[in-house]
């Protein structure tokens, strides 16, 4: 039972209670004994009363006022004169003395817990102030055991009463802790429990109902945690699916485009100026179709080949690059150019960087056509100390900003209705190969401008 939350929470509760009950039952002994003594101070002076009006009693008048007051004398104090009012033999040597007028709550407590601790009878004598300004000091002589009997008498009720407090509160806190935090706690690690058999169920995501702050707090972030798990799950299996497919598809296109490569050798042949010009365009273009067809499936596990990194000329990668994208451009009024050193060498694999900045002019070309305004398209690169540069900068509309908060992400980031998304986060895998980063710098309604930074290290 104690080690679940509520048995605990049981426990602590009695401890608690019975430790501020016992911090109140040692100052409520002392006043009790305080008040018992006082009690006897004052029927000590009533029975002096007797002898108002005569000076005599008898002996046996003397000791049933004695006996009535539970002392053996009484000592009045009037005028600076002391006098025995009435007195009877002590049993003894009176063993302390203990002077109520100058008693301090410290000192009484410390008197009633000697006397609780001490079982042995005594004779004390207790001196206190007279009610109704009757003298100056009245002093009575007492034994000390039916004192002590009392004082146990009302300990032992404090401590009932204090056990039943203890019990009652204990059952009530434990009954609406129960109710306010174990049984909801329960309930959300059932919702755990039933969302872990099926997580890919969106309706197994909990619904926070909690009414306190804090559970209420867990609950809304154990959603949003079971949500976005839940996404990432259809999305891993999206990605799955679409491994699948594509393994499929890239086996048939890919022997289609050997075929092509074997058109396209007889078509270098023609005596055509034009047709001589555009064929290595050609080639090149199935070349790099057929080579994507064969490493698109690493995409669809996640992962892609590890770059060959050979000295590739920048310029001559981006003019092939612009030169297959003035052919979609059509009559649409774009221009497309390119601001690179002839003689700028970076350290890369080919045909991943053709990939990475294809992507990257395609994406601004098609949102420059779709916007229906006439545009431009620049890239540039240069030589920094460490890394080499290459920006692709466009005049379009810029990125919704739904689409930069994804940018990057696997059918999230796309801008394009129907878009899939994948484009920039295969270029931002690609440039990650390169030891590389891929940023945005700015996107707004001047246009969009894309930044890759390609680590230097030791140049070959």
């Amino acid at each position: 039972m104690f080690n679940s939350l509520s048995g605990r929470f049981l426990l602590l509760t009695i401890v608690f209670v019975m430790l501020a009950e016992v911090l109140i039952f040692v100052p409520s002994v002392a006043r009790f004994r305080e008040d018992y003594l006082l009690a006897r101070l004052e029927r000590a002076q009533i029975a002096s009363l007797a002898l108002v009006d005569d000076d005599m009693v008898s002996p046996e008048l003397e000791a049933e006022l004695l006996r009535n007051a539970g002392v053996f004398n009484v000592a009045l104090r009037r005028d600076e004169s002391r006098a025995l009012i009435l007195s009877s033999p002590v049993p003894g040597e009176v063993w302390a003395t203990y002077d109520l007028r100058e008693a301090t709550p410290p000192i009484l407590i410390r008197d009633a817990m000697a006397r609780l601790l001490d079982p042995s009878p005594r004779i004390i004598r207790v001196m206190g102030v007279p009610r109704l300004d009757a003298g100056t000091l009245i002093e009575v002589t007492m034994e000390s055991a039916p004192l002590r009997d009392a004082m146990l008498d009302y300990g032992l009720r404090i401590l009932v009463l204090s056990a039943v407090i203890s019990a009652i509160t204990a059952v009530l806190l434990f009954l609406s802790v129960r109710v306010l935090l174990v049984k909801p706690i329960k309930r959300v690690v059932g919702h755990m429990r039933v969302y872990a058999e099926a997580p890919e169920d969106a309706h197994n995501v909990i619904e926070p109902s909690g009414t306190v702050r804090e559970l209420r707090e867990a609950e809304e972030a154990l959603k949003s945690l079971q949500t976005q798990l839940t996404q990432a799950l259809k999305q891993k299996e999206r990605l799955a699916q679409l491994g699948g497919a594509v393994a499929r598809v890239s086996h048939d296109l890919r022997n289609i485009l050997t075929s092509a490569q074997l058109f396209t050798d007889r078509i270098e042949g023609s005596e055509d100026p034009m047709v001589r010009r555009m064929a290595p365009k050609l080639v090149g273009s199935i070349t790099r179709a057929v080579s994507l067809c064969e490493t698109t499936l690493a995409f669809g596990k996640a992962e892609e080949p590890a770059p060959a990194l050979t000295r590739v000329n920048l310029a001559r990668l981006v003019d092939d690059v612009l030169d297959s994208e003035r052919l979609a451009v059509g009559d649409h009024d774009l221009s497309l150019s390119a601001d690179i050193p002839g003689n700028l060498f970076i350290r890369a694999d080919a045909e991943q960087m053709y990939r990475v900045i294809l992507n990257l002019v395609r994406n601004a070309r098609e949102a420059i056509i779709g916007s229906g305004q006439p545009g431009e398209i620049s890239v540039s690169g240069h030589a920094e100390e460490t890394d080499w540069v290459i920006e692709i900068a466009d005049t379009g509309p810029g990125l919704p900003a739904k689409a930069r908060e994804n940018l990057f992400k696997p059918f999230q980031g796309g801008v394009r209705k129907g878009g899939s998304g994948l484009g920039l986060a295969i270029v931002a895998e690609l440039v990650r190969g390169h030891g590389g980063v891929l940023v945005l710098k700015s996107s707004d309604d001047m246009g969009t401008r894309f930044q890759i930074r390609l680590p230097m290290g030791d140049a070959i």
